[in-house]
């Protein structure tokens, strides 16, 4: 009781907001075949066409696609951006 009327099996629940816990950012890891070459952060909304952009703008990657070409890029929402380079 410590100074509070009733004991806590009588409190009502407390009420929660489902917009709070919803993530803004995402950290997305970004491989160039296969390895793991940088992390990109972007909006939890933001569209796939965005997403490669952002991946393909590191100065991480561009060093490590320097003078091979760029055969696919995939994009798992949420998780990573896989870079296929010959």
């Amino acid at each position: 009781r410590l100074g509070h009327e009733g004991t806590l099996a009588y409190v009502d629940w407390p009420e929660y907001d489902s917009e709070l816990i919803k993530e803004k950012e995402l950290e997305l890891a970004v491989q160039v075949l296969g390895k793991i070459k940088d992390r990109i952060v972007v909006s939890a909304d933001a569209s796939e066409d965005a997403i490669k952009e952002k991946a393909l703008a590191s100065e991480k990657v561009q060093a490590a696609i320097a003078g091979k070409t760029v055969r696919k890029v995939i994009v798992i929402k949420s998780r990573l951006v896989n870079i296929v380079a010959s």
